[in-house]
């Protein structure tokens, strides 16, 4: 009786392990078109997607990491292998098919040729910049006009008279309405892009040349009337050109602002040759905070909402493909706060500033103390700028190279060198994957920030460059200088 008691547990522990599920499965990862990655390997029943994107990325050596997504027959595999499959239906023998698709990722491909040289200014060219979604172009030039740029033909749309002076710099107001124009005698012009015809009267009162403008963030007012100026007469301005003068003087820097921001949270940035930056309350310019460290001039200063405030409502990788002109104001103001949010959930904004002393300093628009002193350029710097995703600084100075930052602590990443001269400027790609560097040897660079290499080189100016942007929609870069050509780069 006992015996055949014990015999019955064996037959049923036999069966038991007939019908536990195997614990690794023979499979093969294929693309849609039936290609296949490698040889069959044996997958543990638990696998993850991340796990099976990390052993598809390895098998096609892929130099990125691309995310897939992966099926089985008609099923894609959300969590683990065995959360899809019916292990006990299938034999130990077979070879299961997994299916691999890349995910679309919207990636910037790095420009590499020149698509136009677009002469027409009598001087050099000194500000240039596109227009929130991409699809305008402007330039300012020591012969004192503006001109506006067909991107489709790649011809000069309208040549704006009416300063008297070099145009120092330009400013599209985040609608993409309103072009705004600042010169060496201190004025400020307001142009219509459709007619190039200028739209209400001159702006007057700064006693030096401007340097920068900012205009109020879209989500904070959808009828983009108000605009910061920043001049060597040591003055910031606010502007309300509806009713075409000057609302407000910010004064309180002791010497030559350099550049000026307008955040996101209601706080007016400045820079300042008396090494200071300062963060004034736009809505009645009380001084809030200064910023000190530096030893030197201050030359620039970015802050992390500067992409997410330039592009206001303009999502320049779902936008490309679709008018976003139909939208109410009120909807796309919505959409701008949203992507402001994004980026700054609790409003605290963090900005870098540059100097002649050769250094960055990382602070935080809450705090006085910096977060970091960024070292390393061995010459003045004159350029910085966040990522579009926030993730990255970059720095441009007269030592040559371009530097990258980690924009959370400031900790210096690696160093971009192949300039034979001062690099003057650089922009970013949308992706933040690349960034393109403008230089007194004449040439364009495009850097990879993932290989950490040059990408690109672009020689084809002439002389100096003293201005480049990259589209916010990634299509093209377009640069100017001394020999008084805009060029435009694409890939």
């Amino acid at each position: 009786m006992f015996k055949r008691a014990k015999l019955n547990d064996f037959d049923k522990a036999d069966n038991e392990l007939d019908e536990r599920p195997p614990q690794t499965v023979q499979a093969r990862l294929i693309s849609d078109s039936g290609e296949e990655a490698g040889p069959p390997i044996d997958l543990p029943a638990d696998v993850t997607v991340e796990q099976l994107g990390l052993i598809c990325n390895a098998l096609l050596k892929n130099e990125e990491s691309t995310p897939y997504l992966f099926f089985i027959g008609e099923d894609e595999i959300k969590k683990t292998l065995e959360a899809t499959l019916d292990l006990r239906s299938i034999d130990t023998e077979d070879i299961v098919n997994i299916v691999y698709q890349p995910q679309s990722v919207f990636k910037v491909r790095p420009v590499t040729r020149c698509t136009s040289s677009m002469p027409g200014h009598a001087e050099a060219v000194i500000s240039i910049g596109f227009s929130p979604n991409g699809e305008r172009l402007a330039s300012g030039s020591g012969d004192t006009t503006v001109r506006l740029w067909d991107l489709n033909t790649e011809t000069p749309h309208h040549t704006c008279v009416g300063h008297r002076q070099w145009v120092m710099c330009v400013a599209w107001s985040p609608d993409g309405h309103k072009l705004a124009s600042a010169c060496k005698a201190g004025t400020i012009m307001i142009w219509d892009p459709e007619t190039g015809k200028q739209v209400g009267r001159t702006l007057c009162g700064h006693k030096k040349w401007i340097n920068c403008m900012s205009w109020e963030p879209y989500h904070r007012n959808s009828d983009c009337r108000k605009l910061a100026s920043a001049s060597s007469d040591g003055d910031c301005r606010i502007w309300d050109i509806v009713l075409g003068q000057c609302i407000m003087v910010i004064s309180g820097h002791t010497a030559a602002v350099t550049a000026v921001r307008w955040g996101g949270a209601g706080l007016i940035y400045s820079s300042s040759k008396d090494r200071t930056v300062k963060a004034w309350r736009s809505a009645d310019g009380v001084l809030c905070r200064t910023f000190s460290g530096h030893a030197h001039w201050v030359n620039n200063i970015t802050l992390s909402t500067d992409y997410v405030l330039r592009t206001g409502p303009f999502h320049s990788i779902i936008d490309r493909n679709k008018r976003r002109m139909v939208d109410s104001k009120e909807e796309m103001q919505k959409m701008a706060f949203e992507r402001y949010k994004n980026v700054c959930p609790d409003d605290i904004e963090s900005l870098v500033s540059c100097s002649d002393d050769y250094t960055l300093y990382l602070w935080s628009a809450n705090q006085n103390k910096c977060i970091e002193r960024m070292t390393g350029h061995q010459n003045v710097v004159n350029d910085v700028k966040y990522s579009p995703d926030v993730k990255l600084i970059a720095s441009a100075s007269f030592d040559k190279s371009i530097r990258l930052w980690r924009a959370k602590d400031g900790k210096f990443l690696n160093t971009f060198r192949g300039h034979v001269q001062a690099v003057y400027t650089l922009a970013w790609s949308a992706d933040s994957r690349l960034i393109v560097s403008g230089s007194k040897d004449s040439t364009l660079k495009v850097w990879s920030v993932q290989t950490k290499k040059l990408a690109q080189e672009l020689p084809g100016h002439a002389d100096e460059v003293f201005a480049v942007d990259w589209a916010p929609d990634g299509s093209r870069v377009a640069s100017g200088g001394k020999d008084k050509v805009v060029k435009l780069w694409a890939y």
